[in-house]
């Protein structure tokens, strides 16, 4: 970000990710990618907790100082991009989600299956092996055990939760920093959808309600660790990507099977029966056709 002009530039792709992220099915990370953000992104992340401590080593060391200034203005700038784009789409979501349930799910069914030929070309599976067969299975297990945790386990404190009115207690806020840090694993991952996550911990719609009455403050416990997961396992996972890339995407892919099961409403009815094929139809070309441009 050498220019001033190129600060917009991060805003304007920063709020499209943030936007992305209200939409369950829809991958953040993948469409970071389209735009071009992720690896700087995912650098910058990854650069910080070295940078600071260079920092710290060195002292007065302007070129380290500088470069760790680029890269908290970036994630700065980043962030407040993102949550502008979860503000002004939050609302929205949640609107359709009442008004129309089941076309709006099979949406999202479709948005998730869009971005299953994304991660099995980057698996670059040839033939048939044991890893190719235990990865997924391994993801789908994540997935079912996730799903297993009691209901409000990560819900409690926050705005729309029945689960705790009021003050919330110490064991309240540990596990929305536990839920935080679920949380990182999708907001590093391209595939993995983040409201999609949401949903499976049971926090869609106290996240989507908090943040479009702009009730942040609600949401720091499980913001910190989000922020802090994700700057812990940035480095494992890219280095994951890199070194070991075909295990890494079983994994995912199995992890994204398991969440279609986790996400289907049930059979349709009424005029249900042409809107909701038509609505799945719709969500998976929209992003299979975003995550053969992320390519």
């Amino acid at each position: 970000m050498e220019k001033k002009g190129e600060w917009w530039h991060v805003l304007a792709r920063a709020m499209a990710v943030g936007g992305t992220m209200t939409v369950p099915g829809a991958s953040g990370g993948t469409m970071a990618m389209i735009l071009g953000i992720y690896e700087e992104l995912i650098e910058s992340m990854g650069s910080l907790p070295g940078l600071l401590a260079e920092c710290i080593r060195c002292g007065n060391d302007g070129c380290a100082r500088r470069r760790l200034w680029d890269c908290l203005r970036f994630l700065a700038l980043f962030s407040l991009g993102a949550l502008a784009g979860m503000a002004l789409l939050a609302k929205g979501v949640l609107s359709l989600l009442e008004r129309y349930p089941m076309a709006v799910s099979y949406f999202f069914l479709g948005a998730v299956a869009g971005g299953i030929p994304l991660i099995c070309r980057q698996a670059q599976v040839k033939k048939i092996t044991w890893q190719a067969l235990f990865w997924p299975l391994a993801g789908l297990l994540m997935v079912y055990g996730l799903a297993a945790l009691p209901e409000g386990l990560f819900t409690a404190g926050l705005p729309g939760a029945a689960s705790s009115p009021g003050v919330p207690s110490f064991r309240a806020l540990l596990f929305q920093f536990l839920g935080g840090c679920i949380l990182a694993v999708a907001l590093i991952l391209p595939g993995i959808s983040v409201s999609q996550m949401l949903l499976m911990l049971g926090l869609y719609e106290p996240v989507m309600e908090a943040v479009s009455s702009l009730r942040f403050a609600s949401l720091l416990p499980l913001g910190l660790g989000a922020v802090l997961c994700t700057l812990l396992v940035t480095r494992l996972l890219g280095s994951a990507m890199q070194r070991r890339p075909q295990p890494t995407y079983l994994l995912i892919l199995g992890f994204v099977l398991g969440s279609l099961g986790e996400l289907y409403p049930g059979l349709p009815e009424g005029w249900n029966l042409l809107f909701a094929p038509l609505a799945a139809v719709a969500g998976y070309q929209l992003l299979s056709r975003l995550s053969r441009r992320a390519e």
